[in-house]
């Protein structure tokens, strides 16, 4: 009997050449004619080369049964808990292992092992949960760049809270047309957060000052975002805003001042609990009062109203109209009639609201500037290319 004298000449032979003889033995097993009794005696000979010493035999047996279904159950499941090395091949192809099997492994595993089952073809749900929950962000990347895997949505913003502050995993997610729009803003709050800690361990700001200073920035990229963001999926962002504390009056008055109304009428529904619709009427209404029943069930600090009220009347005064930038950007006129109106009311409690105010004036300023200089740009390039081709007809002339 072959196997016999294999189990013979194994004894004696080096790592190398008792590689290739069990790769051979693996393949024969696998696509030979071999009788039933061939066939016993080869699986009983792989059971024993699971023990012998050198990672070489072992890693050949699971290259050699990596994807294949006829191969010994037994055999797969002892390799797959060799050490990685080893286990790596059937861990990322074998279709015997089960999706308990793998789920443990994911929770007690290296994480080669981690990634490699990550990258498993057709990974279903179950494992890519798993995987969000306890992997190293090395097999969440995996994970993420495996497009025959199914993720839920909830896996996604497990990841994003785990590992949202690594780049890598950052522009992955945004690349995903199909990422919704709460998880797109939540990935803004943790490249804020991180740059936050960046800044201040650099010692270029004060911790306090950086961390004002990346909110601020957060809340204008969230404006940004929301003004490019379909109007159905608005009110998620709005709830995702106000569960993760980030819907604060300062945001919502931005949005008024940047001529987001959509996103400044979802805010208040939210915050208010009412409908969409009657909030949508008392904002138009010219009679302020209803607005002002509405800021009150919001729960918005009063000291900020009189810049609500006169944002409003700026907008219907038609303020917006002729205005650069769409809804993603301060309107230097809004913020400036605000401003004003809003130091002839100025006190000891309207302070903070003033320095806001002031900020947002400088950012609008700095805004149209950076828009005008660009049409400058533009234009003077259009001149030149006109002058370029009438010089070259007259010389053609």
């Amino acid at each position: 009997m072959i196997v016999r004298q294999f189990l013979h000449w194994v004894r004696q032979a080096p790592p190398g050449e008792r590689a290739e003889a069990t790769s051979a033995l693996a393949r024969a097993y696998l696509y030979s004619d071999l009788s039933p009794d061939d066939l016993a005696a080869a699986e009983g000979a792989m059971i024993m080369l699971l023990d012998d010493p050198s990672p070489l035999v072992r890693r050949a047996m699971a290259e050699a049964f990596a994807s294949a279904e006829k191969a010994p159950q037994i055999v797969v499941h002892a390799l797959a808990a060799d050490q990685p090395d080893v286990a790596l091949p059937v861990l990322a192809q074998s279709p015997l292992l089960l999706e308990d099997d793998l789920v443990d492994l994911i929770a007690t595993g290296h994480s080669d092992v981690q990634i490699a089952i990550a990258g498993r073809p057709q990974l279903p749900r179950t494992l890519a949960a798993a995987i969000a929950e306890v992997g190293v962000a090395e097999a969440c990347l995996a994970l993420l760049e495996n497009f025959d895997s199914d993720i839920a949505l909830f896996s996604m913003d497990r990841i994003i809270e785990r590992f949202g502050h690594l780049a890598p995993i950052r522009e992955n997610l945004l690349a995903r047309e199909d990422l919704p729009i709460a998880m797109r803003q939540a990935l803004l709050s943790k490249l804020s957060q991180t740059l936050a800690g960046f800044v201040a361990a650099r010692q270029w700001l004060g911790p306090e000052h950086a961390e004002f200073a990346t909110k601020e920035a957060c809340e204008k990229a969230t404006v940004a975002l929301a003004a490019d963001t379909r109007y159905d999926e608005v009110g998620a962002l709005v709830q995702h805003l106000r569960q993760s504390g980030q819907l604060t009056a300062g945001m919502i008055l931005r949005a008024l001042l940047s001529g987001n109304v959509v996103l400044f009428e979802e805010a208040m529904a939210e915050l208010s609990g009412v409908s969409i619709d009657r909030v949508t009427a008392y904002i138009h209404d010219k009679n302020i009062s209803g607005f002002r029943a509405l800021y009150r069930e919001a729960g918005l600090p009063e000291v900020a109203y009189p810049a609500f009220r006169e944002a409003l009347a700026a907008m219907r005064a038609g303020l917006l109209i002729g205005e650069q930038g769409g809804a993603a950007r301060l309107k230097r006129r809004m913020v400036e009639r605000v401003l004003g109106a809003c130091v002839q009311e100025r006190g000891e409690e309207t302070a903070s609201l003033l320095a806001l105010l002031r900020r947002f004036a400088v950012e609008a300023a700095r805004e149209e500037a950076r828009l005008f200089c660009d049409d400058l740009v533009a234009e003077a390039c259009i001149i030149q290319t006109d002058q370029s081709y009438a010089d070259v007809q007259l010389a053609a002339a």
